[in-house]
């Protein structure tokens, strides 16, 4: 294909994305048809950008282009999740010098006094509001920089919130750069992840931090690189301290011969984490944050693989639900996994540990009760770095899960779950099954 020809069409699917994101920002997770419709376009515009770029991309302009992808969604409010909603309010509750542990939004709308600032509309968008705070004090700064700069405006809240998001995908456009670049992996590959219209829509959208907990665990991985060990305790820490699950990468670190015997990771990484983690103690609030992290492990299900099966065969021999037993069952299995699979590969080269890190992300989400988009994007940004094609695959699958809000009340069709984890298997046989395949995503 000449030169002039590849250049039009990069041009089109460029259009093609923007446009089919700035339209994805104001359809209602409701309207699935649509939804599909429109993230299936942005997906083969993605596709379409990646197969016609060279090895070698410009980084300023790849740059530039992520970041009017972005823009296309900033000036909405988020319509597939209500997520943002609870950021901004326990970022109000900061603000207002209160404990966003203490009580939840349903007690405190209960004792709330006119004029303080708490917003009814901001309540009545909660999910969850008989549920005490689950996010960890790191997440809850963030939080109430949002609050601050919004000074009780959900609109500018968000847009604070937003800004936050995009300066941490920027972040992690640069370590991923960088990191493709020292693993000498094809520079393009990037797109896949700074294209991608699940994390565009999910992080700049919906508001949610798992940009953030990439960007953490990218440096920390950089850190490794460069020898710099201290540097790479810290940025683990702070990402167990934004969400609890990459503390789930322990056992690599800690069988891994780079820096199992090293002092100075482990001083600083546990360091960050007892500083992360101590205005629970502080504020006396870790029993109700774990009262609402037992619940969230024993009462929800949504879009689960593996743990539905077994609820099935729960079914039959019980003749009920028992979720309360299939998850710690698998919670066990998943850290009893981690702890096997991070010993095996104890004596791999630092290039194989992104190779690791994803596998126990792939375990730890076949394994749970709940699995919204979202939680996938720590998972596909490195394994950008590994050249598999699972989380890929299924940063597209996921969007089946969106029918489920197409019914009310939520309901989840096996039709759907199906297609998803169809492509999860698929990417599963391409990565770990195929006798021949390549080291990287060329196609």
């Amino acid at each position: 294909m000449s030169d002039p020809v590849k250049s039009v069409l990069k041009v089109a699917l460029g259009l093609v994305l923007a446009g089919t994101l700035l339209f994805l920002a104001q359809v209602p997770r409701e309207n699935f048809g649509l939804t599909i419709l429109l993230f299936s376009l942005a997906f083969g515009g993605m596709l379409g950008s990646y197969l016609l770029s060279e090895k070698v991309v410009n980084f300023k302009k790849l740059l530039l282009l992520g970041i009017l992808l972005r823009g296309c969604l900033f000036f909405f409010e988020p319509n597939w999740s209500e997520d943002g909603a609870r950021f901004l309010w326990d970022g109000e509750l900061l603000r207002q010098g209160q404990n966003p542990y203490g009580l939840t939004p349903t007690q405190v709308l209960e004792q709330q006094v006119e004029g303080n600032g708490l917003n009814a509309k901001l309540f009545a968008e909660l999910n969850s509001p008989n549920y005490y705070s689950v996010y960890p004090p790191i997440n809850q700064a963030l939080f109430w920089i949002g609050a601050w700069v919004g000074q009780g405006s959900i609109a500018q809240g968000y847009f604070a919130l937003r800004c936050m998001l995009l300066l941490g995908e920027i972040g992690v456009f640069y370590l991923l750069w960088s990191l493709l670049a020292r693993f000498e992996l094809p520079q393009k590959q990037i797109l896949l992840y700074w294209f991608n219209p699940l994390v565009i829509v999910e992080v700049v959208g919906n508001l949610h931090f798992e940009g953030v907990v990439l960007l953490f665990l990218l440096a920390s991985l950089l850190g490794l690189s460069r020898q710099k060990l201290g540097w790479s305790g810290t940025f683990w820490g702070l990402a167990v301290g934004m969400k609890l699950l990459p503390f789930l990468l322990a056992p690599t670190f800690f069988f891994w011969k780079g820096v199992r015997t090293s002092p100075r990771f482990w001083g600083v990484a546990l360091g960050t984490l007892f500083l992360s983690f101590l205005p629970l103690v502080y504020l006396n609030s870790w029993e109700n944050f774990l009262q609402s992290l037992q619940l969230y492990q024993g009462k929800f299900e949504f879009n689960a693989s593996l743990y539905y099966l077994f609820r099935a065969v729960g079914y039959e021999l019980a003749g009920y639900n028992t979720i309360w037993y299939l998850t710690k069952v698998g919670m066990g299995c998943t850290l009893f996994g981690a702890v096997l699979i991070s010993w095996k590969r104890s004596n791999v080269s630092l290039f194989e540990i992104p190779d690791v890190w994803v596998q126990l992300y792939l375990l730890y989400f076949l394994m749970q009760p709940v699995v919204h988009p979202w939680y996938l994007l720590p998972g596909l940004g490195l394994s950008l770095l590994t050249g598999k094609w699972t989380f890929i695959l299924w940063s597209f699958g996921a969007i089946f899960s969106y029918q489920a809000y197409s019914q009310n009340p939520v309901q989840e069709q096996p039709l759907f779950l199906g297609l998803e984890y169809g492509l999860v298997l698929l990417g599963l046989y391409l990565d770990y099954f195929q006798k021949q395949r390549t080291a990287t995503l060329g196609i």
